[in-house]
């Protein structure tokens, strides 16, 4: 009886309320991180990375070149050497690890150094025949991974996808102005239209009070009492009258 009296007991409608606020609330915790993710482009470009390179890895097998070895190769390719500068600009690896996979590389006789016929003091790093050789057995194993890659998209978006990493790419790389940049330059620009129409302005004012000073003076002459004009034209001599001697009268 106890029992059935506490369960046909109504609940206070503000623990009700209460609850269903707790509720909501563990659910959308659970779910807030998940979204961000999701919604995250440095997120998602890295788990497109990872599968990229397993991907890859799958299709070259063990012992094979590497993502990175087979890019210096192909930016290689080609060409009668490249300076270190031009490795970094060509394949996006940065300074201190082109470094290094340079020194690996050449240890394993997959590249070779010669110096610069147009500046003495540079080294340009250039394929060697084991080089050579592997790039070639890689060539189809690397076609393959990036089929690989692309049948993960439909058809007709896979042309698209590639622009727009391409485009990323060479955006960042090309030194082209970022969305802060471009904003800072916006921000720039419309400081200079409103400092040049300020000085407009100015302009325009002073020759403004220009005129009206010249209207007062003119205003201020009309006003003025003007001389009686002499007969005769400006400049004209004056001919005295004669002067006529008094005729004496007789007593």
């Amino acid at each position: 009886m106890a029992l059935s009296g506490a369960m046909n007991r109504r609940v206070p409608a503000e623990t009700l309320e209460l609850g269903l606020t707790m509720k909501k609330s563990r659910q959308s915790d659970d779910t807030a991180p998940r979204a961000l993710l999701e919604d995250s482009p440095s997120h998602l470009l890295h788990r497109v990375l990872q599968i990229a390179l397993d991907i890859y890895n799958a299709e070259a097998g063990e012992g094979a070149l590497t993502q990175r070895q087979y890019a210096v190769l192909k930016a290689l390719q080609g060409t009668e050497g490249l300076s270190q500068t031009d490795l970094v600009r060509s394949t996006g690896i940065d300074r201190s690890t082109l470094a290094d996979l340079v020194a690996r590389m050449l240890t394993k006789n997959l590249l070779k150094r010669e110096r610069s016929a147009t500046d003495a003091r540079a080294n340009l790093v250039q394929i060697a025949e084991g080089g050579q050789t592997a790039l070639d057995d890689m060539e189809p194993r690397v076609l393959a991974a990036d089929e690989k890659i692309l049948s993960l998209l439909s058809p007709p978006k896979r042309d698209s996808f590639v622009k727009l990493l391409r485009k990323i790419a060479t955006t960042r790389e090309d030194g082209a102005p970022t969305p802060e940049d471009r904003a800072g330059l916006k921000a720039e620009k419309a400081a200079q239209k409103a400092e040049k129409a300020e000085k407009a302005e100015k302009k325009a004012r002073k020759k403004g009070h220009k005129k009206d000073d010249t209207r007062k003076l003119a205003k201020k002459l009309r006003k003025l009492p003007m001389p009686a004009l002499s007969e005769g034209a400006v400049g004209d001599e004056v001919t005295p009258e004669p002067v006529v001697a008094p005729v004496p009268v007789k007593a």
